[in-house]
């Protein structure tokens, strides 16, 4: 006997109710079974996945799929390049873009107190694109994150460079070493010891060069951590504007003013920042420039490290405050 249509609607509906509920006790069951969360890596965002006790299948039987353990580690692999110091040179890097960390902290890369000699910033007319760490001859350098080696090499004034790739896809450059501990594609640990500090390449005295790049770009390493007693990744999710990843914003006398974006808001006046920048023209003079912005001659000379009768060069790049 056939149900009517209204019957057999009534039916559907009821029986499309009857799996709503039942999938929700299944979802607020493994819900109270979970023991903890995992942060991982996925394409540079961290995802939390859920730990069951042992034994406990969270999936019917014969439906557990290996495709759960693979994670995509795009951001991780991609230009990997043992050869090249930067792989990923002439490639353009779109501002903001946003890193996510699964740590809360990382390791020195030196034993003792890290002593910060010299910041990321602008200095002696040329852009210093690391911090300087003071050690001795032999000092062991630690990794400050897991990570593997992607390069190991002599590479100009770097001298001894190490480079470690990390899975969020930031990679860390410890330079002028006196030996290398390590191989290329070596997976390591936080802590782990990759070399011993030195003066190779162009040095003054035995320090550790430390840089912070991604995708080739350097990044003010004193904005994603603080150099501390502490050793605190700043933030586990932080969006990098040009400004952190442009030495000219930043003297390397001194520690820049610290003002993280961890959200797209954050940003809202990244346009104003980089009008800051000003590129001179044919005919300009520092007076020129003065006048335009209201400010006084001294003012751009101090922050820009010139003289007030330094002759400027068409192309020159002056920072306007």
């Amino acid at each position: 006997m056939f149900l009517s249509n209204k019957k057999l609607v009534t039916t559907f509906f009821i029986f499309l109710s009857f799996v709503s509920i039942s999938a929700q006790e299944i979802l607020e069951q493994k819900e109270s079974i979970v023991v903890e969360h995992k942060k991982i890596v996925v394409q540079g965002r961290i995802v939390c996945l859920p730990i069951y006790p042992k034994n406990y299948n969270y999936l019917p039987e014969n439906e557990i799929s290996d495709d759960l353990l693979v994670e995509n580690m795009e951001e991780f692999t991609t230009n990997w390049d043992n050869q090249q110091f930067n792989p990923y040179w002439g490639e353009q890097l779109t501002f903001p873009f946003q890193l996510e960390f699964q740590d809360e902290d990382f390791s020195s890369p030196v034993d003792g107190n890290m002593v910060v000699t010299s910041r990321y910033g602008w200095r002696r007319g040329r852009p210093h694109q690391g911090i300087d760490i003071d050690l001795h001859i032999g000092d062991s350098v630690k990794s400050i994150l897991d990570g593997k080696i992607r390069y190991v090499g002599y590479h100009g004034g770097h001298g001894n460079t190490v480079v470690v790739r990390h899975h969020n896809g930031l990679e860390t450059v410890y330079a002028h070493l006196s030996q290398i501990l390590v191989k290329e594609n070596e997976d390591i640990k936080k802590g782990q010891t990759i070399g011993k500090g030195g003066v190779t390449g162009n040095a003054r005295g035995s320090h550790l060069h430390l840089e912070v790049r991604y995708k080739g770009k350097s990044i003010n390493p004193e904005y994603l951590f603080e150099f501390t007693s502490d050793n605190k990744v700043r933030s586990d999710v932080l969006f990098v504007t040009k400004k952190w990843a442009t030495p000219r914003y930043h003297k390397s006398t001194r520690k820049s003013n610290i003002v993280l974006h961890k959200t797209i808001e954050d940003i809202a006046k990244i346009e104003e920042e980089q009008q800051k920048i000003y590129t001179v023209r044919k005919g300009d003079t520092l007076s020129r420039i003065a006048n335009k912005y209201g400010l006084a001659i001294a003012e751009i000379c101090k922050t820009n490290a010139l003289r007030s009768s330094s002759v400027l060069k068409i192309g020159q790049q002056i920072i306007i405050n």
